[in-house]
């Protein structure tokens, strides 16, 4: 997927009246945040920015085009109204190519698991991973196949399949997607009698 750009403009006034008048003419005000600190008050046009955004995640790095000065950055927050989701902010946290980053990426399972079909339950323990890598290296997600899973098996941060240059910062030993045997009805009951010590006995 071809990177996404977005065109702003600096903006030397703020304040909510301000915001109000933006928002009236379509466009958005936001934040960008550069990595040492300092950030820089930019507007959006709403349209562009609500159409380009539809399928990104936290990790997808973006271009912000702010007066012909171009900036790769994350969509870290985006303020909505509760009643209707509309924009009312964005804010952008500026990455420097070059410099190694750290960022949480979202795991995503993909699959019917062999031992799901077998009378097992598959579970996701966690939905995201830690790594560490320079910008350009960085996954929008990260896709786990479990199809191949039988019944107590398991897939492991270890076994992650990323890209050379990516390193992972969440512990290789967490399990990221296991398949384990469905309790039965029956075999639940006899879980919760034998633990409450209300099972009978024949004599």
């Amino acid at each position: 997927m071809s990177q996404i750009v977005l065109k702003a403009r600096n903006r030397s006034e703020t304040g909510s009246a301000v915001a109000r008048r933006l928002r009236r003419n379509g466009r958005i005000p936001g934040v960008l945040y550069g990595r040492s600190g300092q950030s820089r008050s930019i507007d959006l046009d709403v349209l562009e920015f609500v159409n380009s955004i539809k399928n990104i995640s936290e990790t997808t790095i973006v271009k912000v085009e702010i007066d012909g000065e171009s900036h790769d950055a994350f969509v870290k927050n985006t303020q909505r109204t509760i009643k209707d989701g509309k924009v009312l902010h964005v804010d952008f946290y500026e990455v420097e190519s070059g410099v190694v980053l750290r960022a949480k990426v979202s795991v995503h399972v993909r699959g019917n698991p062999v031992g799901v079909r077998d009378g097992g339950t598959l579970e996701v323990p966690i939905h995201e991973v830690e790594v560490e890598c320079l910008p350009k290296d960085l996954p929008e997600r990260i896709i786990v196949d479990v199809s191949g899973l039988k019944v107590n098996q398991s897939v492991h941060v270890r076994e992650l399949a990323l890209g050379e240059g990516i390193r992972t910062i969440t512990g290789g030993d967490q399990v990221v997607a296991v398949v384990k045997f469905a309790k039965t009805g029956s075999a639940a009951a006899s879980g919760e009698e034998a633990a409450s010590g209300e099972t009978e006995t024949k004599g």
